[in-house]
């Protein structure tokens, strides 16, 4: 039997220091290695990140916690907290709650002296007199309705609650159904989702009469220039398969299929008009000519959250990956975490490398780091990690966006959304701990530690909410490598990285030999097998190279 030679936590390992003294970086998700504290440092000085901007909004006679009091902050900063806070559903809840006759979801609450309603007609926006406040809605965002259905999805898998599911989703498809229908939103021509031209999934349109910052409309006008952008409909694309899932939690195979047919057809719509072979363009332009003839070689950030999203193969992502790869060898600038490559000449007065005209962005870093752990180039995501790492180190925690020097640009947005991105790259990417259905009880468990410098660590995630802990320890040896895992998954779907260097003998699992395929991505090599009806609540796997 493979032994574990330590016991973890440890505060000095051979004169190396492998915690803190009072452990403060445990937490959820958190590690413990015998080699160093860096990387557990790292993932506490993330969820410090986030912490430090959450905050709670007063309105309507309800408290809303919200990270920030953007629905699309919070829920892209979900992508972490739903691990650790007790709050995740009062502004989600306020926003589904709110949702418009036609569908359409409101986004932001600010104070009536922020003028975000005067941006937007009063069909945008509601007023609360008592508590100063506007919600509102930048009609030009084209991102909101898939990313409550995301939210929800976060939400949903910390409670199981059924009762809620079936109270929210009709709401939750009448948002996807109105972002695939209102003349305002929707390409019938291409069937895809549109909105104004603008950086990405961003929220100023560019101007090339008036290309300043002094424009503050947020409207869509019979005369706007509109476009296609990718990251609006893989994340609708994405939206579709999670109401085909909340569906078929409920029981209600049709819809679900329904669904699932309704996205595939967005992604052949996709694929046909927006994928270049190598990744997805940046803008189809469909009234206008844009603001020069670069866009077919645009790479925005929105790539590397499309590959996670589901909508591309593993030749595909692949493709994007590497695109990424081969701009590292060529930029100016100091990571290939772009905004946008390359930038524009100005974007309503931004200037090349200015805010999310070409800056370096660490959300793009995360999700490209998740997705090259999970198709085959996982050394690629462990250099994006260990890259920031230093980063973090330098400067004692992370900004939203930085020069193409290195140097922050703390203002313009929320760093906790960058933060949350970095911590799924670790935790579903290089841990490999994905919960496929509610509290756990169904994981995907694809660990990726043999890629980094630690032979022994635990790794501990869950959601701090409801109790639900998953417990990883790892050791790796010349004649293999063990892996105790403790967590409630009746189910469980192993695919397991080998060492590169290491050819695969025998599975145990509990001791008892089992049988297990081996399959390649790239020039990575995995071991699979499934686990099913499980009583175990704690599994010994060992591989014998």
């Amino acid at each position: 039997m493979i032994e574990f030679e330590y016991k973890l936590p440890a505060l000095d390992i051979n004169g190396n220091h492998n915690g803190t003294y009072n452990n403060k970086e445990l937490g959820f998700p958190s590690i413990l290695t015998t080699t160093d504290s860096r990387l557990g440092m790292f993932i506490k000085n993330l969820r410090t990140n986030i912490f430090d901007d959450r905050a709670l909004v007063f309105i309507d006679g309800k408290i809303l916690m919200c990270n920030k009091n953007w629905i699309r902050d919070h829920v892209h900063v979900m992508k972490a907290m739903r691990h650790w806070d007790y709050n995740l559903g009062s502004f989600l809840n306020f926003i589904i709650d709110t949702q418009r006759e036609d569908g359409q979801f409101y986004e932001l609450i600010k104070q009536y002296d922020d003028y975000h309603w005067k941006m937007v007609d009063s069909d945008c926006y509601v007023m609360y007199p008592d508590d100063n406040l506007s919600l509102v809605r930048l009609e030009l965002e084209a991102d909101i309705e898939y990313l409550v259905v995301e939210g929800a999805v976060y939400l949903y898998r910390t409670t199981g609650d059924d009762e809620w599911l079936k109270k929210v989703l009709p709401k939750l498809e009448k948002g996807i159904d109105y972002i695939t229908s209102d003349s305002k939103r929707w390409d019938s021509k291409h069937g895809l989702v549109k909105r104004p031209f603008t950086v990405d999934t961003w929220d100023f349109e560019y101007d090339r009469d008036n290309n300043s910052r002094k424009s503050f409309d947020r409207r869509i006008r019979d005369n706007s220039s509109m476009s296609v952008m990718h990251g609006d409909n893989s994340g609708v694309y994405q939206a579709m398969n999670q109401l085909a899932w909340f569906n078929r939690r409920l029981g209600r195979e049709e819809k679900a299929l329904e669904w699932e047919q309704r996205a595939g057809k967005l992604r052949d719509n996709m694929l046909r008009y927006l994928w270049n072979g190598r990744f997805f363009v940046h803008q189809l332009h469909l009234n206008h000519s844009g603001a020069d003839d670069l866009e077919e070689q645009r790479l925005s950030l929105s790539n590397s959250y499309d590959i996670n999203r589901g909508v591309t193969d593993t030749d595909q992502s692949r493709k994007i990956i590497e695109e990424y790869i081969s701009r590292r060898q060529s930029t100016r600038c100091f990571a290939e975490w772009f905004s946008i490559d390359p930038p524009y000449e100005s974007f309503i007065g931004y200037k090349p490398g200015e805010y999310v005209n070409g800056a370096i962005s660490p959300f793009t870093a995360g999700e490209l780091a998740k997705a090259a752990f999970n198709n085959g180039y996982e050394k690629y995501g462990w250099d994006i990690i260990t890259r920031f790492i230093k980063l973090a180190e330098r400067d004692g925690t992370v900004y939203f966006l930085y020069d193409v020097d290195s140097a922050p640009q703390p203002e313009g947005g929320p760093s906790a959304w960058g933060a949350a991105a970095l911590i799924s790259a670790v935790d579903e990417g290089l841990a490999g701990i994905n919960d496929r259905g509610v509290n756990y009880d169904e994981i995907c468990f694809c660990p990726k530690f043999p890629v980094t410098h630690y032979t022994e660590l635990r790794y501990i995630t869950g959601y701090e909410v409801s109790g639900t802990m998953v417990d990883v320890r790892y050791i790796l040896k010349d004649e293999g490598m063990r892996y105790d895992l403790l967590s409630p998954a009746k189910n469980i779907n192993a695919h397991i990285l080998m060492p590169e260097d290491k050819h695969f003998g025998k599975l145990f699992v509990n001791g008892r030999e089992i049988p297990a395929a081996v399959s390649t991505i790239g020039s990575s090599v995995y071991i699979d097998f499934v686990i099913s009806d499980n009583e175990d609540k704690k599994i010994t796997i060992e591989i014998y190279f």
